[in-house]
């Protein structure tokens, strides 16, 4: 696969997971700055890492959730809790999730992702 087919396969699985909101959103915010960047996370996060066929997406999206949580990247792990739901990840698992993140990641890193996805939760309740 050449980085062409690699990105257009990285910004078709971006749009399934993050939303074409999202997506259209971070693309339309390119500068000649962060435009390589975008391009980067594109063809590799999505186009070669989430596209394998290894692990289903619901599984990509808990061990994501997971790792959020242990760096304590809020603003990615609320990003991800959205495309968590995209991937039919219940609230159930995610809860069961962050209680272990309590015991692996802390309870401090779990208290937080605890009040983080009540936050998602009720914004997604919401329709936003």
């Amino acid at each position: 696969m050449d980085e062409q087919q690699r990105y257009a396969a990285g910004i078709e699985v971006r749009r399934e997971v993050l939303g074409d909101t999202h997506v259209d959103q971070a693309l339309s915010h390119r500068s000649a700055f962060n435009q390589e960047f975008q391009e980067l996370i594109t063809r590799y996060a999505w186009g070669e890492i989430w596209s394998r066929p290894g692990l289903p997406r619901h599984t990509r999206s808990l061990v994501t959730l997971a790792m959020m949580i242990a760096l304590g990247r809020t603003e990615e792990f609320r990003l991800h809790l959205r495309a968590a739901a995209r991937n039919q990840v219940t609230r159930e698992e995610i809860k069961e999730l962050l209680l272990q993140s309590a015991v692996y990641c802390g309870v401090p890193a779990a208290n937080s992702a605890f009040r983080l996805a009540e936050q998602v939760f009720a914004e997604i309740d919401a329709g936003r």
